[in-house]
């Protein structure tokens, strides 16, 4: 069976093959996280190697290029992401092969590192082995670090033929302005509200509207914590941030080094926003269960002292992955939220 693009999707992947007359030999498709863009880019690139594609652009999903692409083992595919990514802590040799870490103790990287950029060369110097298309998915692009990055700008300056880039991205403002220039920029779609709730009413998930809304709209990202099903650590820190306080901060940041650091600032930026966003229009987007409470304390704190404390958040999350100390981070994130209300 051919990869399944989500159905928020369908009118986008129109628009998509009417790139194929004149393809790009890099696109690169954006959008919020959580929303199925991989899963957009998987289908497109299987499409692109099938040898009898559908008239809609999907692959057949049943000649010999769809069941080597299924497998993973397609010779004129190579999928590039962090190591973090692969379930059993594997990584593809240049055959395409997946072979064990020689440091199977060693972290998988969070980063697309150079070495998986330079094995790419003698993948793309051989000739084809269908006499079609070869294609490189290459996934999330802001984990390219500095020297990858710019190892992949050399390749894309110089594209060899019959070679197509795909490129996924959540945050276009991560990549080098020099990669965006050389790609087709191709956005994606976040699904309306009544869509998302449809489709995950699909997958019976309860309080469907409640995981939406925490996950900004995004619904894979809402699916993936509604089957965590804990919201504990998630409603310990929003009970410090409803009643802030030196004292419930300190507490707090003990309890909280269980959850990982970015997930603390991601859900302080999403309360920090719906208190801006109430001050301004009385909207609340991300916690409307906590409706009362964020209400209460939009009339204790300034604009200019929100925007900045927008902006502290925004920085915390840049160093979130790499802090000195975790407990030391948290306290320090929580305690200057506290004195926002003194």
């Amino acid at each position: 069976m051919a990869t399944a693009i989500y159905p928020w999707h369908h009118a986008a992947w129109q628009q998509l093959q009417d790139l194929r007359a004149r393809l790009p030999h890099a696109i690169l498709f954006h959008g919020n996280a959580g929303t199925g863009k991989t899963a957009f880019a998987e289908a497109f690139a299987e499409s692109l190697l099938c040898e009898t594609p559908k008239p809609d652009g999907h692959a057949c999903g049943v000649c010999l290029s769809c069941g080597w692409f299924a497998q993973y083992s397609h010779p004129d595919y190579r999928r590039v992401r962090p190591e973090m990514l692969d379930d059993d802590g594997a990584e593809e040799d240049d055959s395409g092969d997946t072979k064990k870490s020689a440091k199977a103790s060693k972290t998988p990287s969070k980063e697309i590192r150079i070495e998986q950029i330079r094995a790419l060369a003698d993948f793309m110097n051989i000739s084809t082995h269908r006499n079609g298309k070869r294609v490189v998915l290459l996934y999330p692009a802001e984990a390219l670090n500095t020297p990858s990055a710019n190892a992949l700008l050399k390749t894309l300056e110089e594209p060899p033929p019959e070679t197509v880039f795909l490129l996924v991205s959540n945050s276009l403002d991560q990549l080098l302005p020099t990669i965006l220039s050389r790609c087709r920029q191709f956005a994606l779609p976040t699904p309306s509200a009544p869509d998302a709730l449809s489709w995950l009413a699909g997958q019976q998930v309860k309080d469907a509207d409640i995981w939406l809304a925490e996950q900004g709209g995004a619904p894979l990202a809402a699916l993936e914590v509604s089957r965590a099903g804990s919201h504990d650590l998630q409603d310990e820190l929003l009970g410090m941030l409803a009643r802030p306080s030196v004292e419930a901060a300190l507490k707090s940041a003990d309890k909280l080094q269980k959850a990982g650091n970015r997930d603390l600032v991601v859900w302080t930026q999403r309360w920090l926003y719906d208190m801006f966003s109430y001050k301004l229009s009385g909207n609340i987007r991300y916690y409307p269960r906590r409706h009362n409470e964020l209400a209460l304390l939009a009339g204790r704190v300034r604009i200019d002292q929100l925007l900045v404390a927008l902006r502290q958040a925004n920085e915390r999350r840049a160093i979130a992955e790499h802090p000195l100390s975790a407990k030391l981070f948290i306290e320090d994130m929580l305690l200057d939220y506290s004195l926002l209300f003194q």
